[in-house]
């Protein structure tokens, strides 16, 4: 499963401090409008189609939800932000910054306002060059050309002086001290997105509850009072056979585990759904089960309010959610925190995120990872 776009942006300045410039614009980029996962070195270049100051440039790849259309005005933005003013007509002039979205996954587009692959990137070292520090294995969706060939078939036989490597944003979170993290939260609270982001922005391995697998689901929303033990007995089967299996095998190419729930789940939703009996002999259960799982050095609860909960059911669509009350959702939160306040020993982060935004919104993806950094720390 592919959470988010994968851009390839090149940068430039020729005018004052220019590398400031590019660290300025990286950052401004990572903050704002997309979270950059690698930062090509620094190549100095002559001015391409006019005379003016040689150009510092860089490569960058970025990972965002936003479309082709809504990146180049986000970049666009970026550019006036640092000083750039665009004149019409005025043909190649020097400028404070300059940002190109190269290619955009493996797609080609042509708009008005956007060709994607860069249509002349072929014939440009400053383009081609940084490219390759960071992606050595791209190819060009039309030409089918590598990089390699691309650069060895390029006409352009400018100077192009390697220099500096510039610093990577996420560089300022260490992910090193983690081994395995659980994401939690309510129905819709947007756990599996938040999961998937962090897996593929620092490499982790992703664990992704199948709750789609479970039989019983569909048939507990018509009918909670005739399913509720099965459907629970499903969920922590399942639940204990996958979060066994996937974090028992290390991953020598994976950094560290992200899961979207933990096996406790299973227990604030059984004591929702089950009467006073079933939910005894299931406790006694979970009990013997829950010593056998490993423990997350973090435990991440998104919290959301019932709102913006049936907004966010809402708009995914799954018909069997649809009629989920907002009572069942104030219940199964209850259970939650109530839960978390009784474990002192479970490093838990409870984030409050009813008011943001951290799919569309690049300044709360940002808190929110600043926010587990600090929790990290303490």
């Amino acid at each position: 499963m592919k959470f988010q776009n994968h851009a390839i942006l090149s940068i430039g300045s020729n005018q004052g401090d220019r590398q400031q410039h590019l660290v300025s614009c990286v950052q401004y980029i990572h903050n704002h409008i997309a979270t950059v996962i690698k930062v090509s070195a620094v190549y100095e270049t002559p001015a391409w189609g006019f005379e003016s100051d040689d150009f510092y440039n860089c490569a960058i790849v970025v990972h965002t939800h936003k479309a082709p259309e809504v990146l180049l005005e986000a970049l666009l933005a970026a550019e006036e932000y640092a000083g750039r003013i665009r004149q019409e007509g005025k043909g190649y002039v020097a400028r404070v910054i300059d940002i190109d979205i190269v290619a955009f996954n493996d797609e080609v587009v042509a708009t008005d306002s956007l060709i994607v692959p860069h249509p002349r990137m072929q014939e440009r070292n400053f383009v081609l060059y940084p490219l390759r520090d960071v992606a050595p294995q791209w190819e060009h969706p039309v030409s089918h050309k590598n990089i390699t060939e691309l650069i060895t078939t390029s006409p352009d036989e400018s100077r192009c002086e390697k220099l500096i490597t510039l610093p990577l944003p996420l560089q300022e979170y260490n992910p090193e001290s983690l081994n395995y993290i659980a994401i939690e939260g309510n129905i819709g609270a947007g756990k599996t997105t938040l999961s998937g982001k962090i897996a593929e922005d620092f490499n982790a391995k992703l664990v992704l509850e199948r709750f789609a697998d479970n039989p019983f689901l569909p048939k507990f929303y018509k009918d909670q009072n005739r399913y509720a033990f099965s459907l629970e007995m499903a969920f922590l089967a399942d639940r204990y056979h996958q979060l066994s299996d996937d974090l028992a095998q290390f991953d020598l190419f994976r950094d560290f585990v992200v899961a979207d729930y933990h096996i406790f789940k299973s227990l604030i939703f059984a004591k929702v759904t089950l009467n006073e009996d079933e939910y005894r002999l299931y406790r006694k259960l979970f009990d013997i089960i829950y010593k056998e799982m490993p423990k997350p050095d973090l435990y991440v609860y998104l919290y959301q309010n019932t709102d913006r909960l049936l907004q966010h059911i809402q708009q995914r669509g799954r018909d069997y959610e649809q009629d989920i009350k907002p009572e069942y959702l104030e219940k199964i939160n209850r259970g939650y925190l109530d839960y978390i306040n009784s474990q002192p020993t479970l490093n838990v982060l409870i984030l409050d995120v009813s008011d943001r935004d951290f799919v569309k919104n690049q300044e709360d993806y940002i808190w929110v990872l600043d926010q587990i950094q600090t929790r990290l720390k303490q």
